[in-house]
């Protein structure tokens, strides 16, 4: 868990996220994580109950009260969620990994501060990949940034 290999194959592969726990608050890490990664190309599927039912969503995009409902909602469209990324309480993770596991999720990342053995091992045996007390953005930044920045087009000069 957490090797650069396994990171870095999360972030190549899964590139529709849902964000459990996401906040509309701009000054929660949640809001601003998930900000940039869909600055970075990444479809941000926001997963929480208390804005379920709010018209506006978060960062553009509905929001869902949970990640079988999110699941559901994609499969209607032919997409499908393929990492979790938690934003949660350590003690909810195992809940939340049971979900991940439901929808047939491809990777399992419990953010900064969220560290659950057990939720990360019943994750891991049902097969999905796992990063455990780490931030998405900052593994993003670090392994595929230099990526992006290569391939951003160069700054104009003032003639």
């Amino acid at each position: 868990m957490n090797e650069p290999e396994t990171l870095k194959r999360i972030l190549d592969r899964d590139r529709i996220i849902a964000v459990v726990g996401l906040s509309m608050h701009a000054y929660r890490p949640s809001h601003s994580v998930a900000a940039y990664m869909q600055s970075h190309g990444y479809r941000i599927v926001p997963v929480n109950p208390a804005y379920a039912n709010d018209t506006a969503g978060v960062l553009g995009q509905r929001c869902y009260a949970s990640l079988a409902d999110a699941a559901h909602a994609l499969a209607e469209e032919g997409a499908a969620i393929e990492m979790v990324d938690v934003f949660r309480r350590p003690e909810q993770a195992a809940h939340v990994a049971d979900e991940a596991i439901a929808i047939g999720a491809k990777s399992f990342w419990l953010q900064v501060g969220v560290v659950n053995e057990e939720a990360a091992a019943r994750a891991a045996a049902a097969g999905l990949d796992v990063a455990m007390n780490v931030c998405v953005k900052v593994e993003h930044e670090r392994l595929c940034g230099a990526t992006h920045r290569a391939n951003a087009p160069a700054p104009r000069v003032p003639e």
